[in-house]
């Protein structure tokens, strides 16, 4: 008999490895989202608005059909486009070697390495801004990821790694939100909004005449099936989203995360509440003429630092 002492096996699991099977959900949402444009493009278009432009003609009869046909084309054409940029878009990662720059005496500025700021504690360096407000860097540290963290910054367990101005992790984008890719989400969020919003009007008169073509068999069992599931989700997804659009909205206009929804409640003033006009110009840019498409101007990017995530101005009546 063999009498080798051997190691008894580890029964320990770290729980945060289960987080990571959100991957594979996300994927099959993904195939979800694909499948919900289809049968809402088949029905909307091919089925019930698409024939009547070419029935009508191109008159004056025709002007409805082709409007929603047109306005169906062109959300789509956004709420896709918005979708990819968030899918592909890196939310935002903390450089290697990050330290953040301490200007509080203008003689002696210099950036402080990552081997000067591992520490668990949390340091901040202060310095006014030409504006009035401040910019504070609060230096975190992620015992998961052994390094320094940015203020703002927070590890995802899904990702495996911390997230620049981190939201929430999506399913539906299989990605993190954060400071890189926030605006595409809620432009992604808005145009599904009004996607299916106008899906569900579109469908709305053949949904009430439905009951009657099922009844007198004059429609295809198969066009009567497809045309009741259409409506009924995009009617779910319109008024889910309406709830989504008002939190982010107020978020946005707030200057606050949903991960820091809970830290600003035991605030008397949110530290990063800059008003709402700059507090949206943190997350959209200055460049109204790409407010409402998922792109950021050269310009923004250079002049705006919260768009890149490492650091953020705060107000000055705020204590350091």
């Amino acid at each position: 008999m063999d009498h080798r002492w051997t190691h008894p096996p580890d029964l320990t699991m770290n729980a945060f490895t289960l987080c990571t099977g959100l991957r594979v959900l996300g994927y099959a949402m993904v195939a979800v989202v694909f499948s919900i444009v289809s049968v809402s493009y088949y029905t909307v278009v091919v089925i019930s608005w698409g024939p009547l432009v070419f029935r009508d003609g191109f008159g004056l009869r025709s002007i409805l059909p082709l409007s929603i046909v047109f306005a169906f084309h062109l959300l789509l054409a956004l709420l896709m486009w918005s979708y990819f940029m968030v899918v592909f878009r890196d939310p935002g990662a903390v450089p290697e070697n990050w330290g953040p720059i301490v200007e509080d005496n203008p003689d002696m500025a210099s950036s402080v390495t990552l081997s000067e700021y591992v520490t668990p504690e949390t340091r901040v360096s202060t310095w006014s801004t030409s504006d009035g407000t401040e910019r504070r860097q609060e230096v975190g540290y992620c015992t998961r990821c052994q390094s320094s963290k940015p203020p703002r910054c927070h590890h995802c367990s899904v990702c495996q790694r911390c997230v620049l101005k981190m939201d929430h992790h999506c399913v539906w984008v299989v990605n993190c939100v954060g400071a890189r890719n926030y605006k595409f989400f809620l432009l992604f969020l808005l145009y599904t909004f009004l996607e299916t919003t106008l899906d569900t009007l579109a469908l709305l008169p053949r949904f009430i005449k439905f009951f009657g073509d099922a009844k007198n068999h004059s429609t295809s069992p198969g066009h009567l099936a497809v045309t009741f599931l259409a409506f009924v989700i995009n009617l779910a997804f319109a008024l889910s989203l309406l709830c989504f659009l008002v939190m982010h909205t107020s978020l946005v206009l707030s200057n606050t995360t949903t991960i820091e929804v809970y830290e600003k409640k035991r605030s008397v003033r949110w530290k990063y509440d800059l008003g709402k006009r700059e507090n949206f110009e943190q997350v959209f840019g200055k460049n109204k003429a790409l407010w409402f498409l998922p792109l950021f101007s050269k310009e923004d990017l250079a002049n705006i630092p919260s768009l890149q995530g490492l650091e953020f101005p705060v107000r000055s009546d705020i204590e350091a």
